[in-house]
């Protein structure tokens, strides 16, 4: 019988999602698209990249595949562990739909958070309420990401940045597509957070409806002031209010192992 260090707990992480797609008849399913796999101790967002519609190209098809093509990759090696960029650079070489998306994968490895970034979403981690770690985005240019695709003007996982990030129990991860990080500000976040948190950490699908809610609502107003308001100014261009789009928000609790996960 082996039982894990009482002071070294094992840890899960505990997920939910929200997905508030913008309202389009043509394209009902959005651009964003996201996973959870419990079990690997996985998740990602992805955001196809919404200009491909002037092409009459449908961008959610891209992200869509790309993220079930991550699954079938971390499903495939899952004894061998998950490895962000690995699995994201086998996702990509099977993706066949055109278009582009921005892309975070993130796997919890014993007690450190192991992400592969590509763009303008990502992930934060809180810890006692306030706002630990920020992933860092790519930008060619103001509101021009890095995106994953397959034509010459796209990027290739190789520009994927690599986070390792150390986490506790009881860490809040919080992964997002701009939407959410466009609308809402750090601190906002964290208020949100804080306010819908419970002790019995049962819910983070509950947490994650009330982030996409507010971004939504932010995104709707010319009259607020917005971190891409705050961006687009940082350049020298005029923008007001909210900026609207799909809201894609993953959450997840860092939490010890039950006991009786722990015998073997």
């Amino acid at each position: 019988m082996v039982m894990a260090c009482e002071h070294d707990p094992v840890l899960l992480m505990v997920a939910g999602s929200s997905y508030l797609p913008k309202q389009n008849h043509s394209k009902p399913l959005g651009e964003d698209a996201h996973f959870i796999l419990q079990e690997a101790k996985s998740m990602g967002v992805a955001d196809g990249v919404g200009g491909w519609s002037t092409r009459g190209i449908d961008a959610g098809e891209y992200s869509r595949e790309l993220m079930h093509n991550v699954v079938e990759a971390i499903i495939n090696r899952s004894t061998g562990g998950v490895g962000p960029k690995s699995v994201l650079e086998e996702a990509f070489s099977k993706t066949e739909a055109e278009g582009s998306s921005t892309a975070c994968i993130l796997t919890l490895d014993g007690r450190t958070l192991r992400a592969a970034n590509v763009g303008d979403s990502g992930f934060l981690v809180m810890r006692g309420g306030k706002i630990a770690y920020t992933s860092p985005t790519q930008h060619h240019r103001f509101n021009s990401p890095y995106q994953l695709g397959k034509t010459s003007r796209c990027d290739t996982p190789g520009v994927a940045e690599e986070i390792a990030v150390p986490v506790q129990t009881y860490d809040v991860i919080i992964a997002g597509t701009d939407g959410l990080f466009d609308n809402v500000f750090p601190e906002d976040i964290e208020d949100v957070v804080n306010r819908f948190l419970t002790e019995d950490l049962n819910h983070p699908d509950l947490v994650a409806w009330a982030l996409a809610e507010v971004a939504r609502h932010i995104s709707l107003f010319q009259h607020v002031c917005t971190p891409f308001q705050a961006a687009a100014c940082r350049t020298g261009l005029k923008y007001r209010g909210g900026k609207y789009d799909d809201v894609t928000v993953v959450i997840a609790y860092v939490v010890p192992a039950p006991v009786t996960t722990l015998l073997s």
